[in-house]
Parts: structure tokens; sequence; C-alpha cells
């Protein structure tokens, strides 16, 4: 038997809950189907958002050609059959779930026909594609993010949803309950209320049965469009703002919801973006106690996170070397380059060697001339380490 959520998948852009900053009127999606076109995509956004029925709807409305593959499980077998379809028929849309996932065999057979136009692509991920996806196949598509529905649209699609159970009585609070639980995920929504119908008796629903069947609390509390997000922003916000207690409490809400990749992934970042060269070996034990909670697994992997949470927030903060990092790599794009210096290209005569030097150190200019006067680290003196920093370059920069 299908489950409930897809045997009620909308045909129609306009039936789609949420999504309006791409589906509203007037916006890219929307617009993409009123002119009867559509360019390779990739849908990116937490699970049960509706990326796999905005692809589906997209295709309905255009009537358009299309196979649906999954990146780990079909084969490159599985890829030449649909290139081979494209070419009988003029061009197919390809529906791709789990892209992030895609290997370089898939990749190098794909690009080709996705330059050429004969295979359109709509990407499916969970992950982020800045980051998780080949900057091959991202660079020839555009990035859409599906973002985490509001209780309100939950609400409103499980309204809708009783309409296909037939003799179901449920009780405003029970609705409340499961949008709750929910966090931005429909699926998971709908897939309780079926549960829940078929559960209770006589299909008449009230609070007690669904907490029967799911009592766990809600990763959110004050949730909206983008509440999934809002919790990894509000943990990252915590540790760089020095409150241990909400790290903490963020912390703790990642942890009930047992998503441990998105919490070692977040710490990684804080450790190399907020704390940085401010303490630099927090780097090495926030790896130390990822690999001990990936080892002991929940619950105890809250242990070292919680440890090592508190020893970020309450840790000096310095962002200089990202900030420089990044103001190189704006000069960069801005088309700032300049030709190397003569004396530090491969095979330089009259490059200066700085050991052979009284202190390793020896003046000479390595910023292309037009750059020579660039200063891109400014150094921060919130610890110990870093004003050491700070005082060998200054004394370099004086020499």
């Amino acid at each position: 038997m299908r489950p409930l959520a897809d045997t009620i998948r909308p045909k129609k852009i306009e039936d789609v809950v949420g999504q309006k900053h791409l589906i509203g009127e007037g916006k890219v999606l929307y617009n993409l189907i009123k002119h009867g076109k559509i360019f390779s995509m990739i849908l990116y956004g937490p699970c049960g958002t509706g990326k796999t029925t905005l692809a589906y709807t997209m295709i309905n409305e255009l009537d358009l050609k299309y196979e649906f593959l999954n990146a780990v499980i079909n084969s490159k077998k599985d890829l030449d059959e649909v290139v081979s379809k494209a070419k009988e028929n003029n061009g197919i849309v390809l529906i791709m779930d789990e892209i992030h996932r895609l290997n370089k065999d898939k990749q190098d057979l794909l690009l080709p026909y996705l330059e050429n136009g004969l295979v359109t692509l709509i990407g499916l991920t969970t992950a982020n594609p800045y980051h998780s996806i080949n900057p091959a196949i991202r660079s020839r598509c555009q990035l859409f993010e599906v973002k985490s529905l509001s209780d309100s649209d939950i609400k409103e699609a499980l309204n809708k949803a009783c309409s296909y159970l037939d003799k179901i009585q449920i009780s405003n609070e029970a609705i409340r309950y499961i949008a709750m639980l929910a966090g931005g995920d429909l699926r998971y929504a709908y897939n309780l209320l079926e549960i829940a119908y078929y559960a209770s008796d006589d299909f008449k629903i009230d609070l007690d049965d669904v907490k029967k069947i799911n009592n766990k609390p809600s990763l959110y509390i004050d949730k909206n469009d983008d509440g999934y997000y809002d919790v990894i922003s509000a943990l990252q916000k915590s540790i760089r703002g020095s409150d241990v207690n909400a790290a903490l409490h963020y912390l703790a809400r990642l942890i009930v919801a047992e998503d441990l990749d998105i919490i070692f992934r977040r710490l990684s970042v804080i450790a190399y973006e907020d704390i940085g060269l401010a303490n630099p070996a927090i780097g090495p034990r926030l790896e130390a106690a990822i690999k001990v909670a990936e080892r002991v697994g929940l619950p105890e992997a809250r242990i070292p996170l919680g440890e090592i949470v508190i020893d970020m927030a309450l840790s000096p903060k310095s962002n200089s070397a990202h900030v420089a990092l990044d103001m190189a790599i704006n000069d960069v794009k801005m088309g700032h380059v300049g030709k190397v210096p003569n004396h530090i290209k491969t095979n330089a005569k009259d490059y200066k060697y700085p050991h052979n030097y009284k202190g390793g150190f020896v003046k000479q200019q390595y910023l292309p001339d037009e750059l020579a006067s660039r200063k891109y680290y400014n150094p921060k003196t919130t610890s110990k380490y870093e004003i050491n920093l700070k005082n060998i370059y200054d004394r370099i920069n004086k020499a």
C-alpha cells in the first residue's frame, strides 16, 4: 500500500505547501513554469520539505519526459540508459536523488550531456551543495534552497490530508502536536498522521493517541521557515558569544534530535572560524572529542560533546585568520593578482633562502608588485597565543 505522503503528492505547483520564495506568483520557479522552460538545477534543504514534490510538479506542469535515479542505488548502466532515452527523445529530465553522493565515473558520464542540454538535471539533496557537490556539476546548475516548513504550513497540509482518510475525526490539539513533532518535515507529519489513523479506535484521534505513538520532545520550540538552521545558527552564535549555558541548550536540542553529524560539522567550523588563532589547540581537542563520540555513540556521545562545547564557549575567540583569507580571496576574485615576483619563481637564481640568515628571516618581497603594500592579517589580542603572533608579525613588518 502506498504511503499517504506519496498518495497525496501534489501534481500542480499551486498545491505545493510552503516554498513561496520559489513558487509564489512572480517567483523564479513559478515563472519558469509559466514560460514553459526548465533548466538544470539543484534543490537543497532539510528532509520532508518538498524537494521531490517540487521536481515532480514541475515535470507534470510542463508535461516533460523524465527519469528518476538515486545517486547511491542506481549504477552507471542506469545512467547510460537515461542518456540513450535522451538521445531517442531529443532530451530528457533526470531527477537525481542524493545528488551529493554521485561518484566521479557517473559525473564524467553525465557532464557532456548537461553541457549540450540533452539532459536537464534536477538534483535533490539534504547536504549543502556549496560543500558537498562536485564543482563541475554545480557550475552547470542553478541552486535553489528549499526551506523547512512552518507550523502553519504543516497544519494546513495535515488538514488537507484528512480529506483523504475516510471517517477520520482528529482534534485540533492532535494536529498542533503532530506539527510540533514534525519540526518542518511534512513527510514525517503525514506518516505520523497515517499511523495514528490506523492505530486509533474508530478513526478518532486525540492528543493522547498521538502521544502513545511518539512523545519525543520537538527539536524546536519557536519555529519559523528556517527552524532547523536557526538552532544550528544559535549554537554557533552562543559559542561565539561565550554563553556556555545557551550553547549547552542548543547542543541538547541537537542531541535529543540525534543529529550528531550536524553537531560534528558545525563545531568543526566554529573551532576555526570563531576560536581560531586565539586557541589553536581547540581543533585537535575537538577532533578527539568527535572520534570518542563516534566510537561510543548516543547516549554516551553527549559526554565528550558537552565537555568540548563548554571548552569552546569559554575559550578566547579570534576570527582574524579566516577574515584575512577572505580578504585575499576577494582580491583574487576582483582580478587583483599581478605577476609572481621573479626572485620567488621556480628555479629563481636571486632568491634569498631565509634559513641561511640570522633568525631564519631575510627581508624580500613576496607579493606581486601591484599588491606589495597589502595587509590582510590584522591580529587580535584576545589571547596570549595571538599576542605572541602579533609581536612576531609587527617585528617582521618593521624589518
